[in-house]
This record gives C-alpha cells, structure tokens and sequence, in this order.
C-alpha cells in the first residue's frame, strides 16, 4: 500500500515521505490515527505543503537540537497529579502532561508528537521519557511524578 505520511513515524519515515507499507498496517494503523493519507496523484500535490509546515515547526539544525537537548537535560521537570492508595496516578501520563510541565519549569515548547514514553507512566516517582528534536538527535527528560 502506498501512503503520504502526515506525521513522523519511528522507523518509517517523517512527514511528507511517500512509503510503501504492508496493507494491513496503512489501513488499520497508519490511516485510522491519521498519521498518513492514501496516495493519490491528488494527494501527491499535498506533499509540498506537509513539508513546509513541517520546516516551519521543526528545528533546523543539529547545533540547535544539541542546545535544546542540553537544556531539557539540565532542567528540572515536576509533575503534580492525582493518587490512589500505594502511590498509583488515576490514569497515565501522557505526552501532553509532559510536553506541559516541560514548558512550565521554563523549557522549551515541545511539540507532544516528538515525545517517546517508553512504558506507561502510572506510578509516583522518577521516570524517563526521550524526545526526538532531530533526526540526528534524541534527549532525555527527567520526570518526577508526586502527589498532588
């Protein structure tokens, strides 16, 4: 199946990139959370403006990405939420909630798309997420979880 991605997918490739996929993975995966459209010869010309929207919002170079890394690494991220009993959050941290906090102890603004969490951040404590700034790039982010 060949499809025009709308966002950037691990290992697939970012937006504006015509891929060729397994059927099952572009129409039950790829499509439904629209990170790709189908591709059509229509759909080709879109190609142009997916890309210039993505390098408006994205970060240029790698000198920049490696400054905006070192400035997530060195920052200290607090995250307040709700708990149960034996420190378990009602719900999960999101992407969102960390792409928040990250912006309110004075860093940069993430886009929530870029932000990796590895497993599930359900428990109250130190827990790590990875940001990807650039292709070239990753960093990591603290979080620390605490009660409300």
């Amino acid at each position: 199946m060949k499809l025009i991605l709308t966002q950037q997918v691990s290992g697939i490739g970012e937006p504006g990139d015509v891929v060729e996929v397994k059927d099952g993975y572009g129409r039950n995966y790829l499509v439904p959370r629209g990170f790709a459209i189908k591709w059509t010869r229509g759909a080709e010309k879109q190609i142009e403006s997916i890309k210039k929207a993505r390098s408006a919002r994205e970060i240029a170079t790698v000198e920049h990405a490696k400054e905006v890394a070192g400035q997530l690494q060195a920052l200290k991220v607090t995250l307040r939420t709700r708990t149960g009993s034996n420190g378990r959050l009602f719900g999960a941290v999101t992407a969102s909630d960390i792409a928040d906090a990250v912006k309110n102890a004075g860093g940069p603004d993430l886009d929530k798309r870029r932000i990796e969490i590895g497993n599930p951040i359900k428990t109250v404590g130190s827990h790590r997420a990875s940001v990807r700034l650039h292709p070239d790039v990753n960093a990591t982010i603290d979080v620390n979880v605490v009660e409300a």
